[in-house]
């Protein structure tokens, strides 16, 4: 009887994605320092590899950068989430041609069962230029026996790329760790710092540093059980990943969240009732949209708001609540109702609001329901009512339908996120679609 064939995965990355997405459609900023930042023009979330190489960090606020470089050297954008989500809609539509099987990972990232796939490197790197030439989003594959090692493989093609030397040449864009000889993917081990590995943080990192390993490889050549009872299954897992034994399956659904919320930091502060109902109005019909996709139905929404921490001259306040429902619901009315309830609730006026969210909890499956006498003349299914909201707003545009109370002034609203550096939806909006000149 001939063996079974070991499992083989692919994880398809874009490279530096929201700076990608935005080259696409401004070709101009290829060669250039470019940053995305944060809600609120904060800090920087996203950085081409030439802010990378000026010192540029993940997480440096806005203002730091602008001081500290000179005037013209970095640009910087706002983030532009519709286009990131709609061009990370195409390019994974695109990859899923690579195998049987896709995991959407992130908004950037997939998983590819490799199974039956022949010559998959070839295949890989026609999948790759695929999406580049469709697209125009450059992308790593890194192809590995366990999703780790597919993990490790991206960040080996990504960095032969970027860094020419850091690994073998032949390695850059696609890297297929499963055909490498023994002793060469121990070269490749032995090049990848502890912190390069998928499921070893910080404080675990600093644990295998303080016993004396160095490198990926000094991870491989452990001990699995010893590494259990030493740092928990967690750790072994990857151990085991890592020495070619699968022990992360493939997700094709992603499991449904315990948790769904919706928060925001307000454009500027905020100091009355009705800006800060408008508020939690958009961001429960936001939770709710999740909570359908999800055919769930939560029976409590907790709804919070405070001032900005970093401000300690101004008066501070923070207050949460939570409010129960009557029976677990998908319905948006319902849960912005609770929401509202709760920011009347929790209320105080004489304070700038910097921030405020809405979270549902005690999630459960749609499919359970909670039965109840009809006592009440308002009672009624309006699921299918649901399905219409969710329809004309995927189709229309977010917003197209919504509850009264989420105001009808646009982004004029005071608590709106300023986004100052925001490009045209290019994709999504008729409007904002470039056009050609003859």
């Amino acid at each position: 009887m001939s063996a079974l064939p070991s499992p083989l995965f692919a994880l398809v990355d874009g490279n530096n994605f929201y700076v990608s997405c935005e080259r696409v459609f401004r070709p101009s900023l290829c060669g250039r320092a470019v940053v995305v930042l944060s809600n609120n023009d904060g800090c920087a979330i996203a950085r081409s590899n030439e802010s990378r190489a000026l010192g540029i960090k993940m997480g440096t606020p806005w203002f730091e950068i602008r001081d500290k470089l000179p005037e013209g050297s970095v640009v910087a954008l706002s983030a532009n989430f519709g286009l990131y989500g709609d061009m990370s809609n195409r390019m994974m539509s695109i990859a899923a041609g690579l195998g049987p099987e896709q995991e959407i990972y992130s908004i950037d990232e997939s998983f590819i069962d490799l199974a039956g796939v022949r010559d998959v490197t070839r295949r890989a790197v026609q999948v790759r230029s695929r999406i580049h030439t469709w697209i125009g989003i450059p992308c790593g594959v890194g192809i590995g026996q366990t999703k780790t090692l597919a993990k490790l493989a991206n960040h080996v093609a990504k960095t032969a790329e970027r860094k020419p030397g850091s690994y073998p040449d032949d390695l850059a864009q696609v890297a297929n760790l499963a055909a490498l000889p023994p002793s060469d993917l121990d070269a490749v081990l032995q090049a990848t710092e502890l912190g390069d590995i998928w499921g070893i943080g910080r404080r675990i990192g600093q644990q295998l540093k303080d016993a004396g390993l160095a490198t990926a490889l000094d991870v491989v050549r452990l001990d699995a059980a010893m590494v259990r009872a030493r740092w928990g299954v967690v750790l072994e897992r990857t151990v085991r990943e890592l020495q070619g034994m699968p022990c992360i399956d493939l997700e094709g659904q992603p499991p449904a969240k315990k948790e769904i919320a919706s928060t925001r930091s307000f454009g500027r502060p905020v100091t009355h009732l009705e800006d800060l109902i408008e508020a939690v109005t958009e961001f429960a019909q936001r939770a709710a949209e999740k909570l359908r996709r999800q055919d769930g139905v939560a029976g409590q929404v907790a709804v919070f708001v405070h001032t900005s921490p970093h401000r300690r001259e101004q008066p501070q306040y923070s207050r949460a609540t939570v409010v129960p429902l009557r029976k677990p619901t998908a319905d948006t009315a319902a849960l912005v109702q609770a929401a509202v309830r709760g920011m009347r609730e929790i209320y105080r006026p004489g304070f700038l609001m910097a921030k405020a969210g809405v979270h549902l909890l005690d999630l459960q499956d749609g499919s359970v329901k909670q039965g109840e006498l009809a006592l009440d003349e308002g009672v009624q299914d309006r699921s299918g009512l649901m399905r219409a909201f969710d329809e004309l707003n995927l189709r229309y545009g977010r917003g197209t339908v919504a509850m009264a109370s989420t105001g009808l002034t646009g982004d004029r609203r005071a608590w709106v996120m300023r986004q100052e550096r925001k490009t045209p939806n290019y994709t999504t909006c008729w409007e904002s679609m470039p056009t050609a000149v003859a």
